[in-house]
């Protein structure tokens, strides 16, 4: 059984080349490179769809490498019965307002310290959800504007395994304007309701949160009212939910002064691990990746008349002491193939077709120097050999989740001392 490895870019005519059983006989040599340039470089991507992610993100901390992290959640409630009480009985009267609340249900993400206190405060969107573009989506740069005085607030410490939910407090005053507006028959369609209360946003005070937690879009607005006095009267509720997960987005940002990457460009443009302490970054959310080049690779056809790259292992180790159970490694990344401008082509595939990631290494070396990923890239490798144009192709490397989550790692580049990024190429001459 051969091993096929295939060149197939658009830009190159080189076929295919097979390592058969025949060609890795004793009498062909085949040889371990390890002294390729590696080429690490860090980019800004322009933005993130974070609407229709069905999670509401909200939280802020400070990262010692990545800067201070923040994420704020936009969304829209709505109802589909706009009568207080849903029994037959349809009068108003007698109806009291007891108080509102918004309840926020968890969804089990959570990044960073949550055993600090964390404050969030809910405030009113006075903007229609209308996206600036043409795709209907939000981003992570999109905002709505919204009333300055705070509707609910809450300190808490986030148990985003152990509890289901957290319970806000709304202003008694909006929620008695609330109330009323259904009990005189005032609100009694979606437009009528969507004209009078276009939504919320929920942020997080920098002064006092050092996490990002997930809530589902399960959570509610509930409108708590009676009829009747005292213990003998009878109570309800009525709860306004997130019906359209398109009208709700989360705002992730980072303030970058001070840190390796605060002149990261737009994604265009890179920033060379050379000028940011031998470091390559990568976070979600955020939309900050990292891209690896081999520039010297087409240097390899002419090690031999007759050769070809039967594999290659790119391994890639995490800075040291860049994480912790607070800033837990994943598990694995995604690797995409681009060309100069970062656009991307497609993702990284083995000569069989099959989607390639890089895959997290877990030794018991206490050291941790064992820890690390790692992917074969030699059927790329092998393409970018037998290329018969100029044009280079890179790879990027992301989350595998990008746009609801911030987690995050740092990858040493070829020259860090500590966390040093290796390439090792088999090559079969015959």
């Amino acid at each position: 059984m051969g091993l096929l490895i295939v060149s197939c870019d658009s830009d190159t005519d080189a076929g295919e080349f097979v390592v058969g059983a025949d060609y890795l006989a004793i009498k062909n040599k085949v040889i371990e490179i390890d002294t390729v340039t590696i080429d690490v470089s860090n980019i800004k991507l322009d933005s993130l769809v974070t609407s229709n992610q069905s999670r509401i993100l909200v939280g802020n901390y400070d990262d010692p490498l990545f800067g201070k992290v923040k994420s704020d959640s936009y969304f829209q409630v709505a109802t589909t019965s706009f009568n207080l009480n849903l029994s037959s009985d349809t009068e108003s009267t007698g109806y009291v307002f007891d108080s509102i609340a918004m309840i926020l249900r968890y969804d089990d993400y959570y990044f960073a310290d949550t055993t600090k206190v964390q404050t969030l405060n809910i405030r009113r969107i006075t903007q229609n959800f209308k996206p600036n573009k043409d795709d209907k989506s939000f981003y992570n740069s999109s905002s709505l504007t919204y009333d300055s005085p705070i509707l609910g607030t809450i300190s808490y410490k986030p148990k985003p395994i152990g509890r289901d939910s957290i319970n806000i407090k709304v202003s008694n005053e909006f929620g008695l304007e609330f109330f009323n507006k259904f009990k005189n028959n005032e609100i009694t369609s979606y437009d009528d309701f969507t004209d009078y209360l276009k939504g919320f946003v929920i942020s997080s005070e920098s002064g006092n949160s050092n996490s990002v937690i997930g809530f589902n879009l399960s959570s509610v607005l509930r409108l708590y009212y009676s009829k009747g006095k005292g213990d003998a009267g009878n109570k309800y509720h009525m709860d306004f939910a997130i019906s359209d997960a398109t009208k709700q987005f989360n705002a992730i940002s980072s303030d970058r002064a001070g840190t390796l990457i605060q002149d990261l460009p737009l994604a265009k443009a890179n920033l060379s691990s050379s000028l940011t302490g031998n470091k390559g970054f990568i976070q979600s959310g955020t939309g900050i990746v990292c891209r690896v080049d081999f520039p010297n690779v087409k240097q390899l056809k002419y090690l031999s008349e007759k050769g070809a790259i039967v594999d290659a292992k790119l391994i890639m180790k995490p800075v040291k002491d860049s994480y912790s159970k607070m800033f837990p490694l994943p598990e694995s990344l995604n690797v995409y193939v681009v060309d100069k401008l970062n656009r991307i082509k497609t993702t990284l595939t083995n000569s069989s077709g099959g989607t390639m990631v890089a895959t997290l290494t877990k030794g018991n070396d206490e050291f941790d120097e064992i820890v690390g990923y790692q992917l074969s890239v030699g059927a790329f490798l092998q393409k970018e050999m037998l290329k018969l144009s100029d044009s280079k192709s890179g790879l990027i490397f992301t989350l595998p989740i990008l746009s609801k989550v911030v987690d995050r790692v740092a990858l040493g580049d070829q020259y860090s001392k500590e966390s040093q990024m290796k390439l090792q190429i088999y090559y079969i001459s015959y």
